[in-house]
């Protein structure tokens, strides 16, 4: 657990007027610090680690789909949660992607800052950087507590964002496949 964190967390609980030796608050800020430690992880990871030599050959160049991948981010301006779920499909040239990577990459971008336009295109960037596909799509849903619970506090509210690269934005076939068969 990190102190310096820690003692920025005591800060803030005198700046919002609490008394962080009250005994319902005594052992928060290291608890603060290692949960957010936690919730950032993702900066300590790297594709070349997520992915770990997990490519299969294969056949196949039909399209693959890994729908309602469950995220969890921070918005980096207010750094309150934003959660969702990811929708991802890339199309193989030889090689596939072990399962729980795709799962995986969605992770390790969204446990870092985030807006939910960059974590689209960090996905999509990365699946296409790993797998050499000729086309990666990703869409997320996600509902933002910085909207729900300040601001406007408007709480039905959902963020959609998408990107299409390559056969995905150059074929409306295959997008329209794509964005049918997550419609589940």
């Amino acid at each position: 657990m990190n102190e310096e964190l820690a003692k920025n967390y005591r800060a803030i609980l005198r700046g919002v007027g609490e008394d962080p030796e009250r005994e319902g608050l005594m052992d928060t800020p290291k608890r603060a610090a290692k949960a957010m430690q936690y919730l950032c992880h993702g900066y300590q990871q790297s594709l070349e680690q997520i992915v770990n030599g997990a490519l299969f050959e294969s056949d196949n160049d039909e399209m693959v789909i890994v729908r309602d991948i469950e995220l969890y981010s921070l918005c980096e301006h207010h750094l309150l949660p934003f959660i969702g779920k990811a929708h991802v499909a890339y199309i193989p040239t030889g090689k596939v992607l072990g399962l729980s990577k795709v799962a995986r990459i969605v992770d390790m971008f969204a446990r870092r800052l985030q807006i939910q336009e960059n974590l689209t295109r960090q996905i999509a960037d990365g699946i296409a950087q790993v797998t050499d596909a000729t086309g990666v799509a990703v869409v997320i849903e996600a509902k933002h507590m910085c909207m729900m619970m300040r601001g406007v506090e408007k709480q039905n509210s959902v963020m959609s964002t998408s990107v299409m690269l390559g056969a995905f934005r150059e074929s409306y076939n295959t997008r329209q496949e794509f964005l049918q068969l997550i419609r589940g």
